[in-house]
């Protein structure tokens, strides 16, 4: 793909952006709006992980240590909720801010209005939802499955305020999954056809039609919890004719493919990194689009499979366990299509790329665990054991989270005009893979032995495990201030980034300056 670039962005450098506190409320620019949901998306990850630091430290040892079992419920469940809603998916929404219009030629996002509304929404939500720690009766105890009864019934008075949370992230969600279709659909730069578009693009452009089609579900959840509680219906309530069992229906109908929608974009992410550290071109491109396509239109035909042991038909459980096991397939081009990138390819070994690598190897054994559980009968021992906690944190760990690391450090120079420090950055990196591994690793085992999940105080034959595990988190979690410290140190101190900072990046984000100009491509590149 060969571009042109018609160099009248400097005409447009006159508007820039406005002074002080009222460019970030009021601004439409798609890298502002980009790097507030960034920024955002880092506070509620160090806000969760503080979460996560007071679960580990409870089970750092057997019996009760720190906290009563009533506030490590609302630990687990607001961990679980910040985390998913908070954390991951605003950072690809951050990401696609600002790589979405760069990448495929656009000046802006296609609706900058509801651009700015759908990210001024978040910290309101998250507001309402952290407030609820300081109401009578705690914050939401139930999981971040939150199912009936437990969020209907026996759920605390604060319910209310996160079931409005959960529609206002709901609403913000669908709004930028409307954006970033509209933008690709119609602001693509002449010659951009489909088959050309990075695979960042088309990965997102799935999980944005993924989240049109499934965040609806969520509001409607969560609505007939409302009026569960407070309207006298019985949807969820057995005793007046309803059904839990709907709930979890309903709620793992959303639930299954939200965990490809903070997935997806991830493999575009390393689709971009590997093949630019390791100097070729991607290998198979049509096939990983097909495959990202394929996983997308799976993901809505296995949500009963995490609902084997609540008694569903023998037929049923054969269906969802070979439909699961289907999604490997694709998965698995993946991965054969990313080692075949690397191999015979010139390879170095900057920070994005160890970060791209641990994401094939570590979510690899994340979905392997995943077939396990597919599994129907095995399930039935492995279900609520540390050995889902094991296999969902491998998927979203060292699979969303790393790549989103990975990408802060691939596209850092371009967004912030300066390079990161090479040293800080691969210290980083392995101190955050150890203690992934240190953390997650023993908890297969734990689970296996038969250590059930969301409770406070164990058995003395866990002790040893559990004190490697919490040890592992804390290292983990201590390492993210030094990630911290590189992206402020880099902002600040970094030195001058070249327009194009890695030899075998490709793309039209690298024929911009770094940082790159407030309004890029007002003249939009022809590619032949």
């Amino acid at each position: 793909m060969t571009t042109t670039t018609d160099h009248h962005d400097h005409d447009h450098e006159h508007h820039g952006p406005a002074k002080g506190l009222t460019r970030w409320i009021y601004t439409t620019n798609h890298k502002d709006i980009g790097t507030l949901y960034l920024w955002f998306s880092f506070a509620m990850f160090f806000l969760g992980g503080l979460f996560a630091m007071v679960i580990r430290a409870e089970l750092f040892q057997p019996g009760l240590q720190l906290i009563q079992p009533e506030f490590f419920n609302q630990m687990t469940t607001m961990h679980g909720l910040i985390m998913v809603f908070g954390a991951v998916m605003p950072a690809f929404v951050g990401l696609a801010n600002w790589m979405i219009p760069m990448m495929i030629g656009a000046p802006d996002m296609a609706l900058p209005r509801m651009n700015n509304l759908s990210f001024w929404i978040l910290p309101f939500a998250f507001a309402m939802l952290t407030s609820t720690l300081f109401m009578t009766g705690g914050a939401p105890n139930f999981g971040w499955t939150f199912y009936a009864p437990l969020s209907t019934t026996y759920a605390p008075p604060s319910v209310t305020y996160f079931i409005f949370a959960i529609h206002l992230m709901g609403a913000s969600s669908i709004m930028g999954a409307i954006n970033v279709i509209a933008t690709i659909l119609n602001m693509r730069a002449p010659g951009m056809t489909w088959m050309k578009l990075p695979l960042f693009v088309w990965t997102w452009l799935i999980t944005a039609f993924l989240l049109i089609a499934v965040m609806p579900v969520l509001a409607g959840v969560v609505t007939m919890m409302l009026m569960d509680i407070h309207f006298g219906t019985s949807f969820f309530n057995a005793a007046g004719g309803g059904s839990p069992v709907l709930f979890q229906h309903l709620f793992w109908f959303f639930g299954h493919p939200e965990v490809y929608i903070m997935i997806l974009p991830a493999f575009g992410i390393v689709s971009a990194i590997i093949p630019t550290f390791a100097r070729k071109k991607l290998f198979g491109y049509s096939s990983m689009v097909y495959a990202t396509s394929s996983i997308a239109l799976l993901s809505f035909i296995v949500w009963a499979h995490h609902m084997f042991t609540v008694g569903i038909p023998f037929a049923g459980e054969l269906f969802f366990m070979a439909a699961t096991m289907l999604i490997a397939v694709p998965t698995g081009v993946k991965v054969f299509n990313w080692v075949t990138t690397m191999f015979r390819g010139s390879l170095t070994f900057e920070t994005p790329m160890l970060f791209s690598i641990a994401f094939v190897v570590l979510f690899s054994i994340g979905g392997f665990s995943g077939l396990m559980l597919a599994v129907a009968p095995a399930d039935f021992q492995y279900h609520d054991t540390y050995f889902v906690v094991a296999h969902f944190h491998y998927v979203l760990v060292p699979g969303a989270i790393f790549s989103i690391m990975a990408s802060v450090y691939y596209w850092l120079p371009k967004w912030s005009g300066r390079m990161y420090n090479e040293t800080l950055g691969k210290t980083h990196f392995w101190l955050s893979f150890v203690g992934v591994n240190v953390t997650f690793f023993p908890q297969h085992f734990v689970g296996l032995a038969g250590m059930p999940r969301r409770i406070p105080d164990y058995s003395a034959q866990f002790a040893d495990i559990n004190m490697i595990s919490s040890m592992g988190a804390f290292l983990f979690g201590a390492s993210q201030l030094l990630f911290l410290f590189v992206v402020i140190h880099t902002i600040v101190a970094g030195k001058k980034a070249p327009a194009k900072p890695w030899e075998g990046a490709e793309g039209l984000e690298w024929e911009v300056a770094s940082p790159a100009p407030y309004h890029t491509f007002t003249t939009p590149p022809k590619i032949d």
